[in-house]
């Protein structure tokens, strides 16, 4: 499916046009631009660690950056960004039961990312339908956070509930019950939440910043609106590390921008060269630290009653 979707983009571009296009880069911009997104990506390291050591995986943050860059690298070779997140969380733990539990720190710290990329585009995209000047575009960025808070909340208020139907001696309990501190502690998800408005608006800066160095020269918030969507494009898993649909969603989405395909091509391709230098980077890590973490024994399992 990457080749396929690869071809389709490419047949749609002159190839001497591309040429001449790439030897425009200014790589000073594209260097500039790959540090901001690495900075992002630190940020991401350090978001997931928020999120698991409350439930047990009481490491120093700088072991989740590693075991995130870690993931990056998996995923140059796996479908979408979901091969790496299962690398992260089996790098995490050294057993199958505290391997479920940093999955879910892993699921956790997505679906966060996810909802600063839906807030954020969301925002954008109203702000450009509707022609909102920039407290409109506040107003309409706080609503839409609001809703995903909410949401956020609505699950894991759940979860005591959920205790209850489920029999003493069954291990989901002891599973669930582990998760209780992010019911008794709702603000470290709408922290993760905030912190993911940061690392998106990095990315888009990231990305801004590369076609910079190609001429492209256009406002923060058309990359606040492109870059996110084409980032949620790249999580469904029809392609190894979104090759093709990167290519793909920058030509359409740039198109009404003026941008021609051969430049949003190009731009594609050298914010996926960028990637491949954040996950070599992930991966000279897994080269120095090949074993996993000794994590800490499970919790014992809640009481009866609880909730």
């Amino acid at each position: 499916m990457t080749l396929v979707l690869m071809g389709i983009v490419l047949r749609g571009i002159d190839r001497d046009s591309f040429l001449r296009v790439m030897k425009t880069v200014d790589w000073k911009w594209w260097a500039t631009g790959v540090a901001v997104a690495i900075t992002a990506q630190v940020i991401a390291g350090l978001r997931w660690s928020s999120l698991a050591r409350p439930v047990g995986f009481s490491f120093p943050p700088g072991l989740f950056v590693w075991r995130f860059f870690e993931g990056m690298f998996f995923s140059l070779c796996l479908p979408s960004s979901i091969g790496g997140d299962v690398i992260k969380a089996y790098r995490l733990a050294d057993s199958t039961p505290r391997r479920l539990l940093a999955g879910c720190t892993v699921l956790a710290d997505r679906l966060t990312g996810l909802a600063g990329l839906g807030v954020l585009a969301g925002a954008a995209v109203l702000s450009v339908e509707w022609s909102l000047d920039r407290w409109g575009t506040l107003a309409v960025g706080a609503g839409l956070l609001a809703v995903a808070l909410g949401g956020f909340w609505l699950v894991v208020s759940s979860l005591d509930r959920l205790l209850t139907l489920i029999p003493s001696p069954h291990p989901a309990r002891a599973f669930i019950g582990q998760l209780l501190p992010y019911q008794m502690r709702p603000q470290l998800l709408s922290t993760a939440v905030a912190w993911s408005l940061v690392i998106q608006l990095g990315n888009a800066m990231g990305v801004s910043l590369i076609a910079r160095g190609l001429g492209v020269v256009l406002p923060l918030s058309v990359w606040c609106v492109v870059v996110p969507l084409v980032m949620l494009a790249m999580v469904v898993p029809i392609s190894i590390n979104g090759v093709g649909v990167r290519e793909g969603g920058m030509a359409m989405l740039l198109a009404p921008q003026g941008v021609g395909n051969e430049q949003a091509v190009a731009i594609a391709l050298l914010w996926f060269l960028a990637t491949i230098i954040s996950g070599l980077i992930g991966g000279l890590l897994f080269l120095l630290d090949r074993h996993p973490v000794t994590a800490a024994p499970l919790p014992p399992a809640p009481a009866d009653g609880v909730g």
